[in-house]
């Protein structure tokens, strides 16, 4: 017999997925620190206590990013505010989506670039924020656009920004001591003894050079975690799993790049806006910032008539 997926199913297990990534990420993260700092002769302090330290660190630039990364991505992109006179019918659709998700009303920006795209930001749902390119609104129909501001509402809801910010700041954390610990051992750095030496010192060096690597695979198979559930969530709003669908076909086919995007902002989109870097190998899709758009559109196919 045939399982039937309902978009709470997609929804549910979506975002058990996400933490039990999350879990193992913490684990890795404290593991990778321990190790590093052992094998590179920091004994002493403890290794334990050079992980305290470093996700003190990790938590005081999860402060500064958890208050400002909004306003430097809005800034960075060129987006401008606009008012409900400005826009009356985005507004409106707004609006009624946040009525039904229970959600205030988030500050609307709009991008001047004819690819269509789109992106929330802002540390919660009352400092929310939903960014619509030109070209996004001048390409899709109603119920299309509708099933896009549902997604970013949902990111919001989620309070997706909070957590890519959290595993953002681990990754870069990782990556810092990495680089710290390996250039401590060619400039130098600390006295070590035989302890730290042989098969220990050589799984340390392996672990600064392969972590961060992995944090940043573990980075984005988060990303793309959150756009499943930011659609399945959308889909609870609109209750016609087309109009996303639908949307999604329609951004992908169009082969203009967003030229305010970069490598940095390319995951806050609902579709990656740099064109052709979507790669379709297995091993290669490691490294995209979401899914592929064809698993998307069929998981949405599903959710038809389920809702």
């Amino acid at each position: 017999m045939a399982t039937i997926n309902t978009a709470w199913d997609h929804v549910s297990g979506n975002v058990f997925k996400t933490w039990i990534i999350m879990f193992l990420f913490s684990l890795f993260t404290v593991g990778v620190i321990y190790i590093i700092a052992q094998g590179f002769g920091y004994g002493e302090i403890g290794g334990l206590g050079i992980t305290g330290f470093a996700l003190i660190l990790a938590g005081i630039m999860n402060f500064v990013s958890y208050y400002w990364s909004d306003k430097i991505v809005l800034g960075i992109s060129g987006a401008k505010p606009v008012e409900k006179k400005d826009n009356p019918e985005i507004y409106r659709l707004v609006e009624n989506l946040c009525i039904a998700a229970g959600l205030p009303l988030p500050k609307i920006y709009i991008l001047e670039d004819t690819a269509p795209n789109a992106f929330a930001t802002g540390r919660d749902p009352k400092h929310g924020v939903i960014c619509f390119t030109t070209g996004i609104l001048q390409k899709l129909n109603k119920e299309e656009l509708e099933g896009v501001t549902a997604h970013e509402l949902s990111h919001i809801g989620n309070r997706d920004t909070l957590l890519m910010s959290v595993v953002s700041i681990l990754v870069g954390t990782i990556a810092l001591l990495s680089d710290f610990f390996m250039r401590s051992m060619w400039y130098g750095g600390r006295d070590r003894d035989s302890k730290n030496s042989g098969i220990f010192m050589i799984i340390a060096i392996v672990a600064a050079i392969l972590a961060p690597i992995v944090a940043t695979l573990i980075q984005l198979a988060v990303s793309r975690r959150r756009e499943l559930l930011a659609d399945a969530s959308g889909v609870l709003l609109t209750r016609h799993p087309s109009g996303l669908a639908n949307a999604l076909q329609k951004i992908s086919s169009d082969r203009e790049p967003l030229e305010a995007a970069n490598r940095g902002t390319a995951h806050m989109y609902i579709i990656n806006p740099l064109k052709g870097s979507e790669a379709k190998a297995w091993l290669a899709g490691l490294f995209n910032t979401h899914p592929p758009v064809e698993v998307r559109v069929k998981a949405l196919r599903e959710m038809e008539g389920k809702v």
